[in-house]
């Protein structure tokens, strides 16, 4: 969709005129799934960037508010609701603004970080999941079962023949499917990614976009071990969020499923992340 600065700016006059005098304006990264402007000084604009995100909206208005009132990290939350209209055709939100840059190597105390992300991860996982919406196609099967994406992570693997170790990359995939989350469904955010891990003073300050998240197997919620960490603070962060191997297996077939799917995509940054992470999983 082409969602526009002018548009978010006339969706804001038309349904929030009481903000209407407010800056809108553009972020350093906007995202893909929603698009992101600030709105004022203390608020921003998401709007889904395809029916498909959507769902998102009415989730994190329910849940955020929450799940915010028992994490100790601040999280994005909703401020207001905006309607689909001839403007827009889909419902989009406004949250407050969380300061912070993203997440890039180099701009925290990595031991540190990984200890953070762990306990921020497990204390998520702590807070009651009753009623919470169970893994599935809104999050993308995020928290739900990895053989869904079976097939998919098959036909690539016969796409990438005699490009990267098929044969390990086959087996790990296979010990990943090996295992299904059989506690009782917990909290997940679904993608704890370099994007929406805010840090401020080299230390983890916010977490953001929980459009993927719900409740189920939270071994999603691992795949930053390879798609960011080095071996020595993966290990850090292994320890600290002290999950069992099974689950830790499951997270590595989930990051190997992306990293494989995305290893000839057409963006450099993309294939550039597919690549650091099969390295980062074949390594081991």
């Amino acid at each position: 969709m082409n969602i526009t600065l002018e548009l978010a700016k006339q969706l804001v006059a038309e349904q929030f005129p009481e903000w209407a005098s407010l800056e809108v304006r553009h972020v350093k990264k906007s995202g893909h799934d929603n698009r992101t402007f600030r709105l004022g000084e203390t608020m921003s604009l998401r709007l889904p960037s395809h029916q498909a995100y959507a769902a998102a909206v009415e989730k994190e208005s329910t849940w955020l508010p929450v799940l915010a009132s028992q994490l100790e990290l601040p999280i994005t939350t909703p401020v207001a609701k905006g309607e689909p209209s001839e403007l827009y055709p889909l419902p989009w939100s406004i949250n407050n603004w969380l300061e912070g840059e993203t997440l890039q190597d180099g701009s925290i105390d990595l031991p540190q970080f990984a200890i953070d992300l762990a306990q921020f991860i497990r204390q998520l996982q702590s807070i009651d999941a009753t009623d919470g919406p169970v893994a599935g196609a809104h999050s993308f099967y995020r928290g739900g079962d990895l053989a869904v994406y079976q097939q998919e992570t098959e036909e690539a693997l016969k796409q990438l023949e005699g490009v990267v170790d098929t044969e390990r990359c086959s087996h790990i995939f296979a010990e990943a499917l090996r295992s299904k989350w059989t506690k009782p469904p917990v909290w997940f955010h679904g993608d704890i990614a370099s994007g929406n891990l805010l840090v401020r003073q080299q230390r983890l300050a916010a977490v953001i976009d929980f459009g993927t998240s719900g409740v189920g197997d939270p071994a999603c919620d691992l795949v930053i071990a390879w798609t960011f960490f080095d071996k020595e603070n993966r290990l850090i962060f292994k320890e600290h969020v002290q999950m069992d191997k099974a689950t830790w297996q499951r997270a590595k077939g989930w990051a190997l499923w992306k990293a494989l799917i995305t290893y000839q995509a057409e963006e450099q940054a993309v294939r550039d992340l597919a690549r650091h992470t099969l390295t980062a999983i074949l390594s081991e």
